[in-house]
């Protein structure tokens, strides 16, 4: 959504922005009565926290399912406050988006299930220690039976991140960025139908292209080759 940033409170005259507080509240006196003092810029993340402490202390204490749903709770509410629009600049496809989603998705998984075995429980806990540092393991360490829930975390973290992509492109229109786009959509359309049960190798090529669209939109012409690179690899081994 396009907003006005830069705020002064009615009451105090302190002037902040909104980009940093996520609020139209005065920082200094509480006033919720603030104007914005500039034009209105597109804006779609948010600052918000995302530490899993409270969660990594209960894995001794509570059940594993407990912890699982606690840890894609966090997940959730963190990934649904995100977008990657800064005040008119796209901004990059995260690490910690990623992990957040990919553990989400995970969790919820470990959850359902009456007895993960040692390989998933490993990967989920491997996961919570690392997802609110962007620190997550490699796709060729994903157990076999995690294969769908990877994979459709992967199809969500780029799916998130083509919205704003949309949204950019909006307000400054490239053809080229809209090309790739669409083969990005298609390649992740096709990982939704199949239930993320896809090579994780395939499903990290498409987060990477997604990541190289983002940097081409954002004006890095050598992206586009990158970009392209990464869903030609894609599209030779479907």
């Amino acid at each position: 959504m396009k907003i006005r940033g830069d705020r002064e409170c009615q009451d105090c005259g302190t002037r902040w922005s909104y980009y940093d507080t996520g609020s139209i509240a005065c920082p200094d006196c509480g006033s919720v009565h603030s104007v914005g003092v500039d034009d209105r810029t597109e804006h779609t993340d948010a600052p918000v926290e995302f530490d899993l402490t409270a969660v990594r202390n209960r894995v001794d204490a509570d059940p594993l399912e407990d912890v699982a749903r606690a840890a894609a709770e966090e997940c959730r509410e963190y990934t649904r406050k995100r977008g990657f629009i800064d005040a008119g600049t796209l901004q990059p496809l995260d690490e910690t988006f990623v992990a957040a989603t990919e553990l989400q998705h995970v969790a919820d998984h470990v959850a359902r299930e009456m007895r993960p075995d040692d390989a998933i429980q490993r990967h989920f806990y491997d996961l919570l220690g690392g997802a609110d540092d962007g620190e997550r393991p490699a796709a060729d360490e994903v157990p076999t039976a995690l294969r769908s829930p990877y994979g459709l975390a992967m199809a969500a973290a780029v799916e998130a991140y083509q919205r704003d992509v949309r949204t950019y492109l909006d307000a400054h229109p490239d053809e080229q960025a809209r090309q790739l786009s669409g083969r990005v959509r298609d390649h992740r359309k096709r990982i939704e139908a199949l239930d993320g049960d896809v090579d994780p190798g395939d499903a990290n090529r498409l987060l990477h292209a997604a990541r190289d669209l983002g940097r081409f939109a954002a004006g890095e012409e050598s992206a586009y080759v990158t970009a392209d690179n990464w869903l030609s690899g894609l599209e030779s081994s479907e």
